[in-house]
């Protein structure tokens, strides 16, 4: 692991040599390590840093209104994460992070991330679309989330994930994956999509699901 590989994630996307010399030269930073089990940030911690996973791996879990911890997602070096907090009125991790394996943490203050941001204006364009997308993916598992059973949050997935216009889903997780990002186990997630093909609402096949019968799918919600 060397201290340049910050430079892979999107964040400094189109970056010059310039670029990073520069920013290396501004940021005040530190490397932290932690083993797995461990828990590095809590839900409601205040974010006053830019957290860069530079090796490991991260489950990201959210306390829901019921007092149940849920599993938003699995985080893998080489990636920023909760990037739009920082600078939010009510900086606060929305979710707790524990290390799935050994995990290298790069953290920068959020005082030199902001004036690095001043100097580079392609940083801050990167910020800000890097936040972008954070904020809609964890819009978009949290509503799926919300729902009881593995059937409605796999049909709300199914309708989060169409496009306009279209009978036809374009699968952006295997069965696997996708049993981790409802929050259930493969065997009973596939188990429901196979009652849903015998029901004739949908088609799964080759990444690709399609709905027959959508207003079906959209009153069991």
């Amino acid at each position: 692991m060397q201290i340049t590989d910050i430079f892979n994630i999107p964040l400094f996307r189109n970056f010059t040599s310039k670029m990073k010399e520069e920013f290396m030269d501004q940021v005040e930073y530190t490397i932290e390590r932690y083993s797995k089990g461990e828990v590095i940030i809590r839900q409601g911690t205040v974010c006053n840093y830019l957290h860069i996973l530079l090796e490991g791996k991260l489950h990201v879990d959210v306390m829901d209104v019921s007092g149940v911890e849920v599993r938003v997602e699995t985080i893998k070096a080489q990636r920023s994460f909760g990037t739009p907090h920082i600078f939010a009125e009510k900086n606060l991790f929305p979710a707790t992070f524990t290390v799935v394996e050994d995990v290298i943490l790069f953290k920068a203050t959020k005082e030199s991330v902001f004036k690095i941001m001043n100097s580079i204006p392609l940083f801050l364009q990167n910020f800000l679309c890097v936040s972008t997308s954070c904020n809609k993916c964890t819009m978009t598992r949290l509503r799926v989330l919300s729902f009881r059973g593995i059937r409605n949050r796999f049909i709300r997935y199914l309708f989060e994930h169409i496009k306009e216009g279209s009978d036809w889903v374009e699968m952006e997780h295997n069965q696997v994956q996708l049993a981790e990002y409802l929050g259930v186990t493969r065997p009973a997630l596939s188990k429901e999509i196979s009652k849903l093909e015998e029901e004739g609402y949908i088609t799964f096949t080759k990444g690709k699901v399609h709905i027959h019968n959508r207003q079906g799918l959209a009153y069991m919600l």
